[in-house]
């Protein structure tokens, strides 16, 4: 078993959705949380209602985990405050899809540095002091459905997830012998919020076949406070693959072990998706819908 209470645990992506409801759930468990996020207004009401709470925060700082610079000014500020943390959270993200004909460059671009670069800053810098200081510890790096399936239209995002994927796969027997343990969580749908206001490029997202899609994600989307109690209930039984949804789950096994219904929903719900694409050249497919969607798609560490 981990252990939490007592620990020092660093949370990216804190300020809403998943990232907040784990940072109030581990001070809950008496750990010492470490908190980022891009939205300064939100991480602080949310580092108030951990101190309001009787909660220990020893940090709450706004930057861009896209930055190796940022990330490492305030690596070197939390170890000459705080020393070495014990379990790393790497939860920020962001979500934009869309069919390859209709994704800009520069969001393939933003997603790989967020969504992979950004953890890779923080573990280039969290964990060698982590082994250096001999305690053990954990890495969490959360991945998404997206990461295990090939769902339509999330090339961009997929790559993102599913480097994080191969780098936890290593590094769950690298850093064995040095008792850090890693956890890959493959989030299913969580409600958000964000829900209501994403954006997908080149959808016609007033068409019918969207609205059943949406409709169909909130009926089986967990809540944020129950995605992140599976997520700590994981971290503690020190599993791998955490879940935050049985369907993934089952889904997951399916892929491995039956591959042909995989392959069939897969194809399905690429028809579906299929459906509800505006034509090309329309308003809002392309670099035309990009600026939406990546205002849409803001930085909360949903992982949809």
């Amino acid at each position: 078993m981990t252990r939490l209470a007592g620990t020092t645990v660093l949370i990216t992506g804190a300020a809403s959705g998943i990232g907040r409801a784990l940072a109030i759930q581990v001070a809950r468990k008496q750990a010492r949380v470490v908190l980022t996020d891009i939205n300064e207004e939100a991480l602080r009401q949310v580092a108030d209602e951990i101190r309001a709470a009787g909660g220990a925060v020893l940090a709450a700082e706004v930057f861009d985990v896209a930055s190796l610079d940022d990330t490492r000014a305030f690596a070197e500020r939390v170890h000459a405050e705080h020393g070495s943390i014990d379990v790393l959270v790497n939860n920020a993200g962001i979500s934009i899809w869309g069919r390859i004909e209709d994704m800009p460059h520069e969001d393939w671009r933003r997603i790989m540095e967020i969504n992979l670069m950004g953890p890779i800053h923080l573990m280039e810098l969290f964990v060698p002091p982590m082994i250096r200081a001999g305690r053990g510890g954990h890495i969490v790096n959360v991945s998404s459905a997206a990461g295990l399936f090939g769902l339509p239209w999330h090339a961009a995002y997929s790559a993102s997830k599913f480097g994080l994927r191969g780098i936890s796969e290593v590094l769950r027997f690298d850093l064995r012998k040095h008792r850090i343990r890693v956890s890959l969580v493959c989030p299913g749908g969580v409600n958000t919020g964000l829900v209501n206001t994403i954006r997908v490029i080149g959808a016609d997202e007033s068409s019918p076949g969207y609205q059943r899609l949406r409709a169909r994600f909130l009926k089986h989307a967990a809540t944020p406070e129950l995605a992140a109690r599976r997520i700590i209930r994981g971290i503690e039984r020190n599993r791998y693959h955490i879940y935050t949804s049985y369907d993934i789950a089952v889904g997951h096994w399916f892929q491995r072990h039956l591959p042909w219904p995989y392959e069939l929903i897969m194809r399905r719900l690429n028809r579906q998706f299929d459906e509800v694409a505006l034509p090309a050249g329309s308003e809002g497919s392309g670099a035309a819908g990009s600026g939406a969607a990546a205002t849409g798609a803001a930085r909360t560490g949903v992982t949809p």
